[in-house]
């Protein structure tokens, strides 16, 4: 049975402003474990976003370019 996992925008320590930089995956791309999603970045570094489980990304909820904060959900990924 499938399962939906929410991708959310982890702490990533004192950050004020987090933008989506690029996804390196589209909407229904087979993912795998630990493979780098998209790319955020902070006014001081940039973080990739890594797949906790494979699976396939059922949705992408935020474009790049936005400005996201820390829990916001960015995908979801549907694993087996």
């Amino acid at each position: 049975m499938a399962r939906e996992i929410p991708l959310m925008v982890p702490d990533i320590g004192d950050a004020e402003k987090i933008e989506i930089v690029s996804w390196n995956v589209e909407q229904g791309d087979k993912v795998t474990e630990n493979q780098e999603l998209c790319e955020l970045v902070t006014d001081k570094a940039a973080f990739p976003l890594e797949c906790p489980d494979n699976g396939t990304l059922k949705e992408i909820k935020r474009k790049a370019g936005e400005s996201v904060k820390i829990g916001d959900t960015l995908a979801i990924l549907e694993i087996q």
